[in-house]
């Protein structure tokens, strides 16, 4: 699990959201929509994508 990777992409607004659903995006490093990160498969990361899986789409890669 340590050297896997993530591919995240927002596929919602951050408008209109809880603070704590925004700190998760801003974490994540995701600013717009359609905008797609890879980030490390850490259990930091996975919190923050299952709390705001709502407005993600995420894969391994």
């Amino acid at each position: 699990m340590a050297g896997n990777k993530i591919s995240v992409t927002m596929i919602k607004s951050r408008f209109g959201r809880l603070p704590r659903h925004q700190a998760c995006l801003k974490g994540l490093g995701l600013r717009k929509i359609n905008q797609t990160v890879v980030v490390l498969d850490t259990p930091e990361n996975r919190g923050m994508i299952n709390k705001i899986s709502y407005m993600l789409k995420f894969e391994e890669v």
